[in-house]
């Protein structure tokens, strides 16, 4: 059991306070977006013994017998505490056969891992899970095109985009929705000004009740921070989200999605390939987007952990790559077992304090302090007041 340092993002959308906060550091006037928590080679966490990423590489029975023999001497999930004030950019991720492939060409033809029209920057998948620890808002997964296009006509701007969303009403699915999809970022010259009308037309409906007024605000939302974007329209196919703090949703490889603002833990595969569609000054390939996303409309399911044993809550993914438990440590439950073991894991105090116990060992965690806990360490135990996210392989 070691302590954990993890390493902050500083991307623009982050928030001034939130992780700060959390890691008892004060502001400094400039956001903060993440705090990672794992070994992605980009940005790996530390230890009194180095990077994490080396460490699990010299020491692969850390990880665990059935996680090494899986995926080789390195750590297959990243925790990561993501805090953003305005959105992020459109985006889906890679399965693991895609980013393979992709991974691989771009090597092949020799484009430099920094280099801005790399998509692929390791050859992992990405699914992953958003836990909000505040109320949390999120574009995710494309609506139906039937209510899309109502939504649009109930702006009133139905006739003027009739040469863009016909297809919504035309056609069904999958189909309708990747028409859409690629017409619109691929909008130039005269055409490009429908984006201002949709844009003009939700604002006279901001303030309207329903769903023509939460579609109205999202577009207003977005205009605000990326004027004039073709991925507006885009992101507009997709259905809003509201979490609550504990509440939760999975993001499967291939599954469109926009995170709006709010503060959470994500917990995903060890991998930043990250395919993006719009929402953003970097390079968007779309002929590489349109061959990962999955345009089947999709509305995601809003989950809460289930108890286990008292104390502790799993939150269920379909994916091997990463379990994650919500963990609440009360004087009253006394000593809870750790869960995960016989998996390397993360583990973050979110509020509170604890004392983590394994063997002969013993570690004091405040808010926001993290430890990595070996494999083999069976017995590793907390108590205290407060609670913990943990993150171990779904192989175990």
């Amino acid at each position: 059991m070691q302590l954990l340092n993890g390493t902050v993002q500083r991307y623009a959308w982050g928030t001034h306070d939130a992780i700060f906060e959390l890691l008892g550091r004060e502001p400094d006037g400039e956001p903060l977006a993440e705090y990672w928590l794992g070994a992605h080679a980009l940005s790996p966490a530390t230890t009194s013994e180095g990077d994490l990423d080396d460490l699990v590489r010299r020491h692969p029975q850390l990880l665990g017998q059935a996680t090494a023999e899986a995926y080789g001497p390195q750590l297959p999930f990243l925790m990561k505490v993501l805090s953003a004030r305005h959105p992020l950019s459109l985006q889906a991720h890679p399965t693991r056969e895609q980013a393979e492939a992709g991974y691989a060409r771009e090597n092949a033809a020799g484009i430099a891992l920094d280099a801005p029209e790399r998509v692929y920057t390791d050859d992992w998948p990405k699914p992953e899970i958003l836990i909000a620890i505040s109320q949390f808002e999120s574009l995710n997964g494309f609506r139906e095109p039937a209510e899309t296009a109502r939504l649009f006509a109930g702006l009133g701007v139905a006739d003027e985009l009739t040469s863009i969303i016909r297809p919504l009403t035309e056609r069904k699915g999958a189909a309708a929705l990747a028409q859409v999809f690629l017409d619109v970022l691929s909008l130039e010259g005269e055409r490009r000004h429908l984006i201002d009308v949709v844009a003009a037309a939700a604002m006279k409906h901001s303030l309207d009740e329903g769903p023509v007024g939460e579609f109205a605000r999202t577009a207003v939302e977005l205009d605000g921070v990326f004027p004039g974007d073709r991925g507006i329209l885009a992101a507009l196919l997709l259905n809003r989200v509201t979490l609550a703090p504990g509440e939760a949703f999975y993001v499967a490889p291939g599954q469109m999605h926009a995170h709006l603002r709010g503060t959470g833990i994500e917990v995903m595969a060890t991998s930043d390939n990250v395919i993006r569609g719009g929402l953003t000054p970097k390079h968007i390939d779309v002929g590489e987007l349109v061959s990962v996303v999955d345009f089947t409309p999709h509305e995601p399911e809003i989950t809460l952990p289930v108890e286990s044993r008292p104390g502790v809550e799993r939150y269920k993914t379909p994916c091997p790559e990463f379990d994650v438990w919500r963990v609440r440590i009360t004087p009253e439950l006394g000593t809870i077992r750790v869960p995960g073991s016989r998996s390397a894991r993360v583990v973050l105090q979110l509020d509170g304090h604890s004392c983590l116990t394994s063997a002969d060992q013993a570690q004091d965690l405040a808010r926001g302090q993290a430890v990595f806990v070996a494999a083999d360490e069976l017995d590793a135990a907390t108590t205290g007041d407060g609670t913990a996210f943990v993150a171990a392989s779904g192989l175990r």
